[in-house]
């Protein structure tokens, strides 16, 4: 067996239908008197629900949350925090609200509560990306780890059909890096290859019928998995070309992820074929790329960036971008070889070796 170091992240998670009525016992738990609710636009109703839910604890709403953390709406919400003397936050719904977090933690080391209603999996990772003038960057810090995180698979019944199938794969695509990641080992391993195949498993459950109780609890299960994985160990070439585009072009985050997420299995797949045999045995088909890149078919999933908004002509600029501050990559990065993934998945074309 190849030596391994294997972290354990300090994160406490209550999983259950109905555990989102244990926000107020978990933000007392963790000493706070005032807590501030963080949401999207389009979700402040269910901010005002958690707000009711924490009652006197409760410190008002910030409803500004948007895609990719832009530092402009974190500054306006560390003002909110300051205004409200809160000492904790409780993030409800996707990737955006819980990055929103995360930055209002860096910045002033107030206490998070998580409370996904998607499938992100950002959640369990100290792993922040903030969004300024057009480009993303990323880091790692302990302080950035959210405290609890409160999986409600009740919470995710009303999840669109669409958002729950890009959503899961984005989830996916961090159990399949985690498998060829350069500090992988045996216990995530395990994880995500469970992961892997829960998630193929739910999301066309879900797609065919979305008030599928087992097959939602089924995805919750697999994201958080994902999300486990995502934190422990470090990504590779497919998370930096999605971090790469969004910033760029200001993509839908899930959306990029399930686009990109074949091909880089692909581009990676001779270089790590233990890890392209586990993610084929979790999908239960012959080819990792391919089965990847059939499950979006089979969920009904755009498989082109041209589909989202990405501009023909920015392909060589991403291209170019992807290939300065590389993350570590089983596959060395060739230019030419990386243009040419983007172009494929630009056009929407099926994965090749």
């Amino acid at each position: 067996m190849q030596p391994f170091v294997y972290d354990a992240l300090p994160m406490r998670v209550v999983f259950g239908a109905g555990a989102v009525e244990q926000v107020r016992a978990e933000v007392g738990r963790l000493g706070a008197s005032r807590a501030l609710v963080l949401t999207t636009p389009n979700q402040q109703a269910d901010g005002e629900r958690i707000a009711a839910l924490l009652g006197p604890l409760a410190a008002g709403v910030f409803s500004g949350a948007t895609m990719h953390t832009p530092t402009h709406v974190t500054a306006a919400a560390l003002a909110r925090l300051t205004a409200a003397g809160a000492q904790c936050v409780v993030a409800i719904g996707g990737g955006s609200t819980t990055g929103l977090g995360k930055a209002l933690a860096l910045r002033t080391g107030v206490d998070q509560v998580c409370i996904p209603t998607t499938y992100a999996g950002s959640e369990m990772t100290p792993i922040l990306g903030e969004t300024s003038d057009g480009a993303k960057t990323t880091q790692r810090d302990a302080a950035i780890l959210p405290e609890t995180v409160i999986y409600d698979v009740d919470l995710t019944l009303g999840l669109p059909v669409g958002l729950s199938a890009v959503s899961g794969i984005n989830a996916i695509a961090h159990a399949v890096e985690a498998l060829y990641a350069e500090t992988r080992n045996p216990i995530v391993s395990m994880m995500a290859e469970d992961g892997i195949g829960a998630l193929a498993e739910a999301l066309p459950r879900i797609v065919a019928a979305p008030a599928d109780r087992a097959a939602r609890e089924r995805a919750l299960y697999g994201a958080w998995l994902g999300g486990v994985c995502l934190g422990a160990v470090g990504m590779a070439l497919h998370h930096k070309l999605c971090h790469t585009l969004g910033g760029m072009f200001d993509l839908p985050h899930a959306e990029t992820h399930t686009i990109i997420l074949p091909h880089a299995v692909a581009y990676n797949a001779a270089a790590a074929p233990e890890a392209m045999a586990r993610v084929a045995r979790a999908l239960r088909v012959d080819d990792a790329a391919r089965g990847l890149y059939d499950l979006a078919g089979r969920v009904g999933a755009k498989r082109g960036l041209r589909d989202i908004g990405m501009p023909e002509d920015g392909i060589t600029r991403a291209a170019e971008a992807a290939m300065r501050n590389p993350y570590w990559n089983p596959r060395p990065l060739e230019a030419a070889a990386i243009r040419d993934l983007i172009a494929a998945a630009w056009r929407g074309d099926p994965p090749r070796p």
